[in-house]
C-alpha cells in the first residue's frame, strides 16, 4: 500500500514568530489525531532551525522540509543552501521543481538531477514537482510536457533511488488562481505519470507516491484524495491555516 502524504508548502509566507504559533497550533490539532498520513511541512529558510528544534523536542507528529536547495553540495556559492545544510536542520524532505522556481529562477531539469541525487544523498526524499501551463494543457501538450520532466530527471536515477522520491503533479494554470483540476483530470495525469514511470521502471511504480499540487483545499480534498492514483497533497495557501490545513489532513 501506498503512503498517503500532506505536505504544506508555505512559500515566501510567515515571520519566524508566526511560523512558531502556526506549528503550535498544528501541534495541538494533530495531537490525538489518529491517521495514518504523513504530515509534512516546508517552513522559509529562515524558520528551519528553530522549527526544527522544536518539532524535534515536542517529538511532534510532522516532518520539515525545505523548499529548495543548490545544485552543489559546498563552496563559494554566496546566498545558496546545500542539501546537507538543510538535513543538518532536521528536514527529511526537499520541494525541488516547483513551478514557481521554474518559472521566476530558470531551474532547469540538468540542476533539478543534480539537486535530487544530493538531497537522496544526504539521506532526505525530494518532492519532485511536474506539471503544464495553461498554454500548454490548452495546445493538448499537457501528456508529452509531463513526460518529458520525469525523463529528462527521473529516468536517470536508479529504483532504488525512485523508490526515495514523492513526485508531486501540479497543474500550473490552477496554482494560485482559484482554478482547480477536476478529480477526474488529476486522476488522469496521476495515472499517466504512474505508466511513465512504470515504463522505465516497471514495479517501482507501483510504490511511489504521487501528490496533487494545485488548489486544494478542504472543499475539495476528499473527491480529489479519493482517486486511486492520487496518494495526498501538495498544500499552498490552505497549509497557512491550521486549521484548514489538519481538515485537508483529514479527508483522506
Amino acid at each position: 500500500m501506498r503512503r498517503k502524504i500532506v505536505a504544506g508548502n508555505w512559500k515566501m509566507n510567515t515571520l519566524l514568530p508566526e511560523g512558531e504559533v502556526l506549528v503550535k497550533q498544528l501541534e495541538f490539532l494533530t495531537e490525538e489525531l489518529e491517521s495514518d498520513v504523513e504530515i509534512i511541512i516546508a517552513p522559509p529558510f529562515t524558520h528551519l532551525a528553530v522549527l526544527g528544534k522544536y518539532i524535534k523536542e515536542t517529538k511532534m507528529k510532522i516532518a520539515l522540509a525545505a523548499q529548495n536547495c543548490a545544485d552543489q553540495e559546498k563552496g563559494a556559492f554566496t546566498g545558496e543552501v546545500s542539501a546537507a545544510m538543510l538535513r543538518n536542520l532536521g528536514c527529511k524532505f526537499v520541494i525541488l521543481g516547483h513551478s514557481e522556481r521554474r518559472e521566476y529562477y530558470a531551474e532547469n531539469n540538468e540542476s533539478l538531477y543534480k539537486k535530487i541525487n544530493l538531497v537522496i544523498n544526504e539521506g532526505m526524499q525530494p518532492i519532485f514537482c511536474v506539471g503544464e501551463k495553461l498554454e500548454e494543457r490548452q495546445a493538448n501538450r499537457h501528456f508529452e510536457v509531463v513526460a518529458q520532466q520525469i525523463k529528462d530527471v527521473l529516468y536517470r536515477l536508479r529504483g532504488v533511488e525512485l523508490d526515495n522520491v514523492i513526485v508531486a503533479y501540479e497543474p500550473v494554470w490552477a496554482i494560485g488562481t482559484g482554478m482547480t483540476a477536476t478529480s477526474d483530470q488529476a486522476e488522469e495525469m496521476h495515472a499517466y505519470i504512474r505508466r511513465v514511470i512504470g515504463d522505465k521502471f516497471g514495479e517501482h511504480a507501483d510504490r511511489i507516491p504521487i501528490l496533487y499540487g494545485g488548489s486544494c483545499k478542504p472543499s475539495n480534498a476528499s473527491e480529489i484524495f479519493s482517486k486511486s492514483n492520487v496518494d495526498g497533497g501538495l498544500i499552498g495557501g490552505a497549509s497557512l491555516d491550521a486549521q484548514d490545513f489538519v481538515a485537508i489532513v483529514k479527508s483522506f
